[in-house]
């Protein structure tokens, strides 16, 4: 848990889902299942499986990831996945465009003097990142992978890479994200927390867990919070 006497100064951005939107993969599973929905589905067990291999060891990227996820999604629902579907997966992934109210939200804290950064499940890509792809990267001084530290969030090294790199104590760094899973690891580590609650998303009301000092529906919103406990 974080130092309460010291106010973050550092917001750290979950990517997907949080600034991108997700549904922009719907397509691919509307062709391939007959039903956009499954792109829920199947961004749950990229998680999971994720954090399986962060547990058992090997690694993979989570874009290999991703495809296989599809393909055992196919063998599960008898569906025939295609190579066209998987490179299309992948090009979607690199291509998803921001929410509307991202933008006015980076602004706000921008504005109101905290540092951007980002941290993403994602790896590099030498054609471009998404957050470029979406127009949105000149917002963030600096754009973390955990493709370095081969562990995906939650693990607490992902986390601390961060903490490292930019040479602050974690207590000085809010991770905002719309996945508790997310903040959880995040303030386990020793950040404070933002949940974006985008549709799909909510709290974990678990007694003996972090929660996030910040909950919105929008990033605006969680701006306008965040804003007024620290600055």
């Amino acid at each position: 848990m974080p130092n309460n006497e010291l106010r973050p100064s550092i917001c750290v951005f979950d990517v997907n889902e949080t600034l991108l939107d997700i549904e922009f993969l719907a397509p691919v599973f509307q062709r391939v299942f007959g039903d956009p929905r499954m792109v829920r589905e199947w961004f749950g067990q990229l998680i999971l499986y994720s954090n399986a291999i962060t547990l058992s060891g090997p690694y993979q990227s989570f874009f290999t990831l991703g495809q296989g996820v599809l393909e055992m999604l196919g063998t599960i629902h008898r569906v025939s996945v295609q190579p066209a579907d998987l490179d299309e997966l992948k090009a979607r992934m690199l291509r998803m465009p921001a929410h509307r109210d991202v933008p006015g939200g980076l602004e706000q804290l921008k504005k109101a003097g905290f540092r951007l950064v980002t941290l993403t499940n994602s790896p590099p890509d030498p054609e471009g990142s998404p957050l470029q792809h979406a127009g949105i990267d000149g917002w963030f001084e600096r754009a973390f992978s955990i493709d370095s530290v081969r562990r995906f969030k939650p693990a607490p090294q992902a986390y601390h890479m961060v903490a490292e790199e930019l040479g602050v104590a974690s207590a000085a760094m809010c991770m905002v994200a719309a996945h508790v899973w997310d903040t959880i690891g995040a303030q386990s580590a020793g950040y404070y927390g933002a949940l974006v609650a985008r549709p799909g998303n909510a709290l974990f009301p678990v007694r003996g867990l972090p929660q996030p000092q910040v909950v919105a529906a929008d990033l605006p919103g969680a701006a306008s919070q965040m804003i007024e406990l620290w600055r």
